[in-house]
Protein backbone atom coordinates (compact mmCIF):
# COMPACT_ATOMS: atom_id res chain seq x y z
CA UNK A 1 0.00 0.00 0.00
CA UNK A 2 1.11 3.54 -0.75
CA UNK A 3 0.61 4.70 2.86
CA UNK A 4 2.69 1.80 4.15
CA UNK A 5 5.54 2.68 1.77
CA UNK A 6 5.50 6.28 2.97
CA UNK A 7 5.50 5.06 6.59
CA UNK A 8 8.47 2.78 5.80
CA UNK A 9 10.45 5.76 4.46
CA UNK A 10 9.60 7.87 7.50
CA UNK A 11 10.47 4.97 9.80
CA UNK A 12 13.84 4.49 8.08
CA UNK A 13 14.71 8.16 8.50
CA UNK A 14 13.53 8.06 12.10
CA UNK A 15 15.67 5.00 12.88
CA UNK A 16 18.79 6.79 11.63
CA UNK A 17 18.13 9.81 13.84
CA UNK A 18 17.33 7.61 16.83
CA UNK A 19 20.67 5.86 16.30
CA UNK A 20 22.37 9.24 16.10
CA UNK A 21 20.48 10.82 19.01
CA UNK A 22 20.67 7.94 21.52
CA UNK A 23 23.75 6.06 22.64
CA UNK A 24 21.84 2.90 23.41
CA UNK A 25 18.27 1.72 22.81
CA UNK A 26 17.57 -1.41 24.84
CA UNK A 27 14.65 -3.32 23.33
CA UNK A 28 13.10 -5.94 25.61
CA UNK A 29 10.77 -8.72 24.42
CA UNK A 30 9.70 -7.06 21.16
CA UNK A 31 9.04 -10.60 19.90
CA UNK A 32 5.91 -10.64 22.08
CA UNK A 33 4.23 -8.40 19.50
CA UNK A 34 2.62 -10.70 16.90
CA UNK A 35 3.87 -10.35 13.33
CA UNK A 36 0.30 -10.12 12.06
CA UNK A 37 -3.26 -9.68 13.28
CA UNK A 38 -4.94 -6.99 15.38
CA UNK A 39 -2.78 -5.61 18.20
CA UNK A 40 -3.38 -2.77 20.68
CA UNK A 41 -0.23 -1.32 22.29
CA UNK A 42 -0.75 0.54 25.58
CA UNK A 43 2.29 2.81 25.97
CA UNK A 44 3.41 5.15 28.74
CA UNK A 45 4.24 8.68 27.59
CA UNK A 46 7.40 10.22 29.14
CA UNK A 47 8.90 12.08 26.17
CA UNK A 48 6.39 13.43 23.67
CA UNK A 49 6.96 12.61 19.95
CA UNK A 50 10.13 10.62 20.69
CA UNK A 51 8.00 7.90 22.31
CA UNK A 52 6.22 7.24 19.00
CA UNK A 53 9.48 7.29 17.05
CA UNK A 54 11.00 4.74 19.45
CA UNK A 55 8.14 2.25 19.41
CA UNK A 56 7.69 2.62 15.64
CA UNK A 57 11.44 2.31 15.14
CA UNK A 58 11.86 -0.96 17.05
CA UNK A 59 8.83 -2.71 15.55
CA UNK A 60 8.78 -3.83 11.91
CA UNK A 61 4.99 -3.41 11.69
CA UNK A 62 3.26 -0.12 10.97
CA UNK A 63 1.86 1.49 14.11
CA UNK A 64 -1.35 3.55 13.86
CA UNK A 65 -1.01 5.97 16.78
CA UNK A 66 -3.89 7.75 18.44
CA UNK A 67 -2.66 11.37 18.53
CA UNK A 68 -4.20 14.48 20.03
CA UNK A 69 -6.31 16.36 17.49
CA UNK A 70 -4.42 19.55 18.38
CA UNK A 71 -1.57 18.25 16.22
CA UNK A 72 -3.89 18.13 13.20
CA UNK A 73 -4.73 21.84 13.24
CA UNK A 74 -1.86 22.67 10.89
CA UNK A 75 -2.83 21.42 7.40
CA UNK A 76 0.69 20.27 6.47
CA UNK A 77 1.21 18.44 9.77
CA UNK A 78 -2.27 16.93 9.45
CA UNK A 79 -1.47 15.54 5.99
CA UNK A 80 1.82 14.12 7.23
CA UNK A 81 0.23 12.46 10.27
CA UNK A 82 -2.61 11.07 8.19
CA UNK A 83 -0.10 9.65 5.68
CA UNK A 84 1.66 7.94 8.62
CA UNK A 85 -1.63 6.39 9.73
CA UNK A 86 -2.21 8.50 12.85
CA UNK A 87 -5.76 8.74 14.22
CA UNK A 88 -6.88 12.08 15.78
CA UNK A 89 -8.34 11.99 19.30
CA UNK A 90 -10.07 14.99 20.85
CA UNK A 91 -9.08 15.76 24.43
CA UNK A 92 -11.26 17.85 26.71
CA UNK A 93 -8.40 20.23 27.57
CA UNK A 94 -7.71 20.90 23.87
CA UNK A 95 -11.12 20.80 22.17
CA UNK A 96 -13.93 20.70 24.76
CA UNK A 97 -16.56 21.40 22.10
CA UNK A 98 -15.47 18.56 19.82
CA UNK A 99 -15.54 15.58 22.16
CA UNK A 100 -18.39 14.04 20.16
CA UNK A 101 -15.95 13.50 17.29
CA UNK A 102 -14.16 10.80 19.30
CA UNK A 103 -16.80 8.40 17.99
CA UNK A 104 -15.02 8.77 14.64
CA UNK A 105 -11.68 8.03 16.34
CA UNK A 106 -13.07 4.83 17.85
CA UNK A 107 -14.51 3.84 14.49
CA UNK A 108 -11.11 4.41 12.85
CA UNK A 109 -9.48 2.22 15.51
CA UNK A 110 -11.99 -0.56 14.90
CA UNK A 111 -11.42 -0.40 11.13
CA UNK A 112 -7.65 -0.64 11.65
CA UNK A 113 -7.99 -3.56 14.07
CA UNK A 114 -10.51 -5.36 11.88
CA UNK A 115 -7.98 -5.03 9.06
CA UNK A 116 -5.38 -6.82 11.19
CA UNK A 117 -3.48 -3.63 11.96
CA UNK A 118 -1.46 -2.51 14.98
CA UNK A 119 -2.78 0.47 16.97
CA UNK A 120 -0.76 2.38 19.57
CA UNK A 121 -2.45 4.34 22.36
CA UNK A 122 -1.12 6.42 25.26
CA UNK A 123 -3.69 5.66 28.00
CA UNK A 124 -2.33 8.33 30.35
CA UNK A 125 -3.73 10.91 27.95
CA UNK A 126 -0.77 13.29 28.18
CA UNK A 127 3.00 13.33 28.32
CA UNK A 128 4.65 13.94 31.70
CA UNK A 129 8.06 13.90 33.41
CA UNK A 130 7.24 11.78 36.46
CA UNK A 131 8.91 8.40 37.06
CA UNK A 132 5.61 6.55 37.14
CA UNK A 133 2.54 5.72 35.12
CA UNK A 134 -0.14 8.27 35.89
CA UNK A 135 -3.68 7.03 36.43
CA UNK A 136 -4.71 5.93 32.94
CA UNK A 137 -7.96 6.72 31.14
CA UNK A 138 -10.53 4.08 30.21
CA UNK A 139 -10.17 4.56 26.44
CA UNK A 140 -7.82 1.61 25.85
CA UNK A 141 -10.08 -0.78 27.78
CA UNK A 142 -13.20 0.44 25.97
CA UNK A 143 -11.56 0.04 22.57
CA UNK A 144 -10.41 -3.48 23.42
CA UNK A 145 -13.74 -4.63 24.86
CA UNK A 146 -15.87 -2.97 22.18
CA UNK A 147 -13.77 -4.67 19.52
CA UNK A 148 -14.03 -8.06 21.23
CA UNK A 149 -17.79 -7.64 21.68
CA UNK A 150 -18.28 -6.82 17.98
CA UNK A 151 -16.64 -10.12 16.98
CA UNK A 152 -15.95 -8.92 13.43
CA UNK A 153 -12.27 -9.84 13.25
CA UNK A 154 -9.49 -11.98 14.68
CA UNK A 155 -9.04 -11.92 18.48
CA UNK A 156 -7.28 -8.80 19.75
CA UNK A 157 -3.84 -8.95 21.38
CA UNK A 158 -3.32 -6.22 24.01
CA UNK A 159 0.35 -5.53 24.84
CA UNK A 160 1.59 -3.17 27.61
CA UNK A 161 4.67 -1.14 26.65
CA UNK A 162 7.04 0.76 28.93
CA UNK A 163 9.54 3.42 27.86
CA UNK A 164 12.20 4.48 30.36
CA UNK A 165 14.82 7.19 29.77
CA UNK A 166 17.95 7.27 31.89
CA UNK A 167 18.22 11.01 31.22
CA UNK A 168 15.23 12.37 29.31
CA UNK A 169 16.89 15.56 28.03
CA UNK A 170 20.38 14.19 27.34
CA UNK A 171 21.87 13.80 23.89
CA UNK A 172 23.42 10.32 23.47
CA UNK A 173 21.49 9.01 26.46
CA UNK A 174 20.16 5.53 27.22
CA UNK A 175 16.56 4.45 26.71
CA UNK A 176 14.71 1.19 27.26
CA UNK A 177 11.61 0.03 25.36
CA UNK A 178 10.04 -2.95 27.11
CA UNK A 179 7.10 -5.03 25.87
CA UNK A 180 5.04 -7.05 28.34
CA UNK A 181 3.05 -10.26 28.07
CA UNK A 182 -0.30 -9.96 26.34
CA UNK A 183 -3.20 -9.28 28.72
CA UNK A 184 -5.89 -12.01 28.42
CA UNK A 185 -9.20 -10.41 27.51
CA UNK A 186 -11.58 -13.38 27.78
CA UNK A 187 -12.77 -12.87 31.36
CA UNK A 188 -13.23 -9.12 30.88
CA UNK A 189 -15.13 -9.65 27.62
CA UNK A 190 -17.49 -12.07 29.37
CA UNK A 191 -18.21 -9.55 32.14
CA UNK A 192 -18.56 -6.75 29.57
CA UNK A 193 -21.74 -8.28 28.14
CA UNK A 194 -23.61 -7.87 31.42
CA UNK A 195 -21.67 -5.20 33.35
CA UNK A 196 -19.74 -3.06 30.87
CA UNK A 197 -18.69 -0.36 33.36
CA UNK A 198 -17.30 -2.94 35.79
CA UNK A 199 -15.39 -4.75 33.03
CA UNK A 200 -13.92 -1.49 31.67
CA UNK A 201 -12.78 -0.43 35.14
CA UNK A 202 -11.23 -3.83 35.91
CA UNK A 203 -9.38 -4.01 32.59
CA UNK A 204 -8.15 -0.42 32.99
CA UNK A 205 -6.64 -1.34 36.36
CA UNK A 206 -4.98 -4.42 34.87
CA UNK A 207 -3.51 -2.35 32.03
CA UNK A 208 -2.24 0.16 34.61
CA UNK A 209 -0.41 -2.54 36.58
CA UNK A 210 0.98 -4.14 33.42
CA UNK A 211 2.38 -0.83 32.18
CA UNK A 212 3.91 -0.09 35.59
CA UNK A 213 5.71 -3.45 35.47
CA UNK A 214 7.55 -2.42 32.30
CA UNK A 215 9.12 0.82 33.64
CA UNK A 216 10.86 2.25 36.66
CA UNK A 217 7.66 3.11 38.53
CA UNK A 218 7.84 5.30 41.64
CA UNK A 219 4.47 5.16 43.34
CA UNK A 220 5.00 8.22 45.55
CA UNK A 221 5.95 11.29 43.50
CA UNK A 222 7.38 13.05 46.58
CA UNK A 223 10.09 10.35 46.78
CA UNK A 224 11.16 10.68 43.14
CA UNK A 225 13.98 13.07 43.92
CA UNK A 226 15.35 10.85 46.71
CA UNK A 227 15.37 7.77 44.48
CA UNK A 228 16.97 9.73 41.65
CA UNK A 229 19.68 11.05 44.01
CA UNK A 230 20.40 7.61 45.49
CA UNK A 231 20.54 6.17 41.98
CA UNK A 232 23.10 8.79 40.90
CA UNK A 233 25.26 8.37 44.01
CA UNK A 234 25.05 4.64 44.66
CA UNK A 235 24.41 2.82 41.39
CA UNK A 236 28.07 2.91 40.32
CA UNK A 237 28.96 1.16 43.60
CA UNK A 238 26.38 -1.53 42.87
CA UNK A 239 27.75 -1.96 39.35
CA UNK A 240 31.30 -2.30 40.67
CA UNK A 241 30.12 -4.82 43.26
CA UNK A 242 28.41 -6.94 40.60
CA UNK A 243 31.51 -6.80 38.42
CA UNK A 244 33.85 -7.81 41.23
CA UNK A 245 31.70 -10.41 43.02
CA UNK A 246 29.88 -12.00 40.10
CA UNK A 247 32.32 -11.31 37.27
CA UNK A 248 29.71 -9.56 35.14
CA UNK A 249 30.64 -7.29 32.26
CA UNK A 250 29.18 -3.82 31.88
CA UNK A 251 26.76 -4.94 29.15
CA UNK A 252 25.53 -7.82 31.32
CA UNK A 253 24.29 -5.45 34.01
CA UNK A 254 20.82 -4.00 33.54
CA UNK A 255 20.86 -0.41 34.88
CA UNK A 256 17.04 -0.25 34.92
CA UNK A 257 16.91 -3.34 37.13
CA UNK A 258 19.28 -1.67 39.58
CA UNK A 259 17.21 1.52 39.56
CA UNK A 260 14.03 -0.50 40.08
CA UNK A 261 15.66 -2.36 43.00
CA UNK A 262 16.55 0.99 44.59
CA UNK A 263 12.94 2.17 44.16
CA UNK A 264 11.61 -1.09 45.64
CA UNK A 265 13.95 -0.77 48.62
CA UNK A 266 12.82 2.83 49.17
CA UNK A 267 9.17 1.73 49.11
CA UNK A 268 9.99 -1.08 51.57
CA UNK A 269 11.55 1.28 54.12
CA UNK A 270 8.90 3.94 53.50
CA UNK A 271 6.30 1.48 54.71
CA UNK A 272 8.27 -0.09 57.59
CA UNK A 273 10.75 2.56 58.73
CA UNK A 274 9.80 6.00 57.35
CA UNK A 275 12.10 7.72 59.85
CA UNK A 276 15.08 6.00 58.27
CA UNK A 277 14.02 7.25 54.84
CA UNK A 278 13.64 10.78 56.20
CA UNK A 279 17.12 10.67 57.77
CA UNK A 280 18.61 9.38 54.53
CA UNK A 281 16.97 12.23 52.60
CA UNK A 282 18.49 14.74 55.06
CA UNK A 283 21.93 13.17 54.52
CA UNK A 284 21.52 13.26 50.74
CA UNK A 285 20.44 16.91 50.81
CA UNK A 286 23.39 17.82 53.03
CA UNK A 287 25.86 16.14 50.65
CA UNK A 288 24.31 17.74 47.57
CA UNK A 289 24.37 21.15 49.25
CA UNK A 290 28.11 20.72 49.89
CA UNK A 291 28.65 19.77 46.25
CA UNK A 292 26.82 22.91 45.15
CA UNK A 293 28.70 25.11 47.64
CA UNK A 294 32.10 23.90 46.42
CA UNK A 295 30.96 23.74 42.76
CA UNK A 296 32.03 20.16 42.21
CA UNK A 297 30.10 17.08 41.11
CA UNK A 298 29.63 13.71 42.72
CA UNK A 299 31.43 12.06 39.81
CA UNK A 300 34.65 13.88 40.76
CA UNK A 301 34.35 12.97 44.45
CA UNK A 302 33.60 9.37 43.53
CA UNK A 303 36.59 9.27 41.19
CA UNK A 304 38.87 10.42 44.02
CA UNK A 305 37.40 7.92 46.47
CA UNK A 306 37.68 5.08 43.92
CA UNK A 307 40.94 6.07 42.29
CA UNK A 308 41.48 3.81 39.26
CA UNK A 309 44.72 1.82 38.92
CA UNK A 310 47.73 3.40 37.23
CA UNK A 311 47.25 1.23 34.13
CA UNK A 312 43.71 2.56 33.59
CA UNK A 313 44.86 6.16 34.09
CA UNK A 314 47.67 5.64 31.57
CA UNK A 315 45.25 4.17 29.02
CA UNK A 316 42.90 7.14 29.39
CA UNK A 317 45.78 9.59 28.96
CA UNK A 318 46.89 7.78 25.81
CA UNK A 319 43.32 7.76 24.42
CA UNK A 320 42.99 11.48 25.20
CA UNK A 321 46.21 12.27 23.32
CA UNK A 322 45.32 10.16 20.28
CA UNK A 323 41.73 11.39 20.20
CA UNK A 324 42.50 15.13 20.36
CA UNK A 325 42.89 15.65 16.56
CA UNK A 326 39.67 13.69 15.88
CA UNK A 327 37.87 15.74 18.52
CA UNK A 328 39.09 18.99 16.94
CA UNK A 329 37.93 17.86 13.48
CA UNK A 330 34.52 16.69 14.75
CA UNK A 331 34.07 19.92 16.70
CA UNK A 332 34.78 22.11 13.66
CA UNK A 333 32.43 20.29 11.26
CA UNK A 334 29.64 19.48 13.75
CA UNK A 335 29.82 22.20 16.40
CA UNK A 336 27.19 24.57 14.99
CA UNK A 337 24.54 21.95 14.08
CA UNK A 338 25.01 20.46 17.56
CA UNK A 339 24.77 23.72 19.51
CA UNK A 340 21.97 25.39 17.51
CA UNK A 341 19.25 22.75 18.22
CA UNK A 342 20.22 22.75 21.91
CA UNK A 343 19.86 26.53 22.01
CA UNK A 344 16.49 26.37 20.23
CA UNK A 345 15.21 23.68 22.60
CA UNK A 346 16.24 25.68 25.66
CA UNK A 347 14.52 28.78 24.35
CA UNK A 348 11.31 27.27 23.01
CA UNK A 349 10.50 24.06 24.95
CA UNK A 350 7.58 24.89 27.25
CA UNK A 351 8.10 21.89 29.53
CA UNK A 352 10.66 19.20 30.21
CA UNK A 353 8.91 16.60 28.06
CA UNK A 354 9.07 18.94 25.04
CA UNK A 355 12.83 19.55 25.25
CA UNK A 356 14.15 16.35 23.66
CA UNK A 357 11.50 16.36 20.92
CA UNK A 358 12.24 19.98 20.05
CA UNK A 359 15.95 19.30 20.01
CA UNK A 360 15.57 16.19 17.87
CA UNK A 361 13.34 17.93 15.31
CA UNK A 362 15.72 20.91 15.17
CA UNK A 363 18.64 18.49 14.72
CA UNK A 364 16.87 16.73 11.85
CA UNK A 365 16.81 20.11 10.07
CA UNK A 366 20.13 21.57 11.27
CA UNK A 367 22.50 18.67 10.68
CA UNK A 368 21.50 17.92 7.05
CA UNK A 369 21.46 21.65 6.26
CA UNK A 370 24.91 22.34 7.67
CA UNK A 371 26.30 19.08 6.32
CA UNK A 372 24.98 19.85 2.83
CA UNK A 373 26.64 23.28 2.85
CA UNK A 374 29.95 21.81 4.09
CA UNK A 375 29.88 18.96 1.54
CA UNK A 376 29.17 21.48 -1.24
CA UNK A 377 32.17 23.59 -0.14
CA UNK A 378 34.48 20.54 -0.13
CA UNK A 379 33.09 19.49 -3.52
CA UNK A 380 33.87 22.89 -4.98
CA UNK A 381 37.35 23.05 -3.48
CA UNK A 382 38.57 19.44 -3.75
CA UNK A 383 36.24 17.52 -6.04
CA UNK A 384 33.64 14.74 -5.73
CA UNK A 385 35.91 12.01 -4.29
CA UNK A 386 36.96 14.18 -1.35
CA UNK A 387 33.36 15.32 -0.89
CA UNK A 388 32.15 11.71 -0.67
CA UNK A 389 34.78 10.82 1.94
CA UNK A 390 34.00 13.99 3.87
CA UNK A 391 30.27 13.16 3.85
CA UNK A 392 30.95 9.70 5.32
CA UNK A 393 33.10 11.21 8.07
CA UNK A 394 30.49 13.70 9.30
CA UNK A 395 28.19 11.58 11.54
CA UNK A 396 31.02 9.41 12.90
CA UNK A 397 33.27 12.37 13.67
CA UNK A 398 30.36 14.04 15.45
CA UNK A 399 29.78 11.02 17.69
CA UNK A 400 33.51 10.68 18.44
CA UNK A 401 33.76 14.38 19.28
CA UNK A 402 30.77 14.15 21.62
CA UNK A 403 32.26 11.16 23.42
CA UNK A 404 35.58 12.97 23.77
CA UNK A 405 33.75 16.05 25.04
CA UNK A 406 32.19 13.93 27.79
CA UNK A 407 35.66 12.82 28.84
CA UNK A 408 36.83 16.42 28.87
CA UNK A 409 33.89 17.32 31.12
CA UNK A 410 34.77 14.55 33.58
CA UNK A 411 38.42 15.62 33.57
CA UNK A 412 37.43 19.24 34.21
CA UNK A 413 35.33 18.20 37.20
CA UNK A 414 38.16 16.10 38.59
CA UNK A 415 40.63 18.96 38.14
CA UNK A 416 38.24 21.28 39.97
CA UNK A 417 38.10 18.84 42.87
CA UNK A 418 41.88 18.54 42.73
CA UNK A 419 42.21 22.32 43.05
CA UNK A 420 39.80 22.22 45.98
CA UNK A 421 41.97 19.54 47.63
CA UNK A 422 45.04 21.80 47.29
CA UNK A 423 43.44 25.09 48.32
CA UNK A 424 40.81 23.90 50.84
CA UNK A 425 42.00 20.51 51.98
CA UNK A 426 39.58 20.30 54.90
CA UNK A 427 36.60 20.97 52.63
CA UNK A 428 37.68 18.25 50.19
CA UNK A 429 38.20 15.84 53.09
CA UNK A 430 34.72 16.65 54.42
CA UNK A 431 33.19 15.94 51.02
CA UNK A 432 34.94 12.59 50.81
CA UNK A 433 33.89 11.74 54.36
CA UNK A 434 30.27 12.72 53.72
CA UNK A 435 30.12 10.58 50.61
CA UNK A 436 31.72 7.60 52.32
CA UNK A 437 29.28 7.89 55.24
CA UNK A 438 26.35 8.14 52.83
CA UNK A 439 27.48 5.10 50.83
CA UNK A 440 28.05 3.16 54.09
CA UNK A 441 24.48 3.93 55.17
CA UNK A 442 23.19 2.84 51.76
CA UNK A 443 25.19 -0.40 52.09
CA UNK A 444 23.58 -1.08 55.48
CA UNK A 445 20.15 -0.34 54.04
CA UNK A 446 20.82 -2.69 51.13
CA UNK A 447 21.88 -5.52 53.47
CA UNK A 448 18.83 -4.96 55.72
CA UNK A 449 16.51 -4.90 52.70
CA UNK A 450 17.93 -8.13 51.26
CA UNK A 451 17.74 -9.81 54.66
CA UNK A 452 14.12 -8.72 55.14
CA UNK A 453 12.89 -9.63 51.67
CA UNK A 454 15.14 -12.66 51.11
CA UNK A 455 14.05 -13.30 47.52
CA UNK A 456 14.98 -9.79 46.37
CA UNK A 457 18.28 -8.94 44.73
CA UNK A 458 20.24 -6.03 43.32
Amino acid sequence: MKGDRFYAVVRGIGRFWLWFFFKDIDVVRADLVPASGPVLLCINHPNNLIDSLLVGGVLPRKVHYLATAALFRNPLVARFLAACGAIPVYRKQDDPGKMDRNADAFAACFRALEGGRLVGIYPEGTTHSESRVQRIRTGAARIALDYQAAGRGAPLVLIPVGITFEARKAFRGHVRVSFGEAIPLGAYAATYRDEPAKAVEALTTTIQWAMEAEILHVGRPERQELIRAVDEIYRSDLVRELQEERGLGTRQIDPLRLSRAIADAAAHFEERDPERVAQLWVAVQKYRAMLAAYRVRDQAVRARAQRPPARARLRRSWEASIGLPFFAYGLVVNGLPYLLPRWIARRTARKETDYATTRLLASIVAFPLFWAVEIWIVWRLLGPAWAAGFALSLPLSGLLAYRYLGGVGRLRNQLRFGVLSLTHRQSATRLLAERQALVAELERAKDDYLAATRGSSF
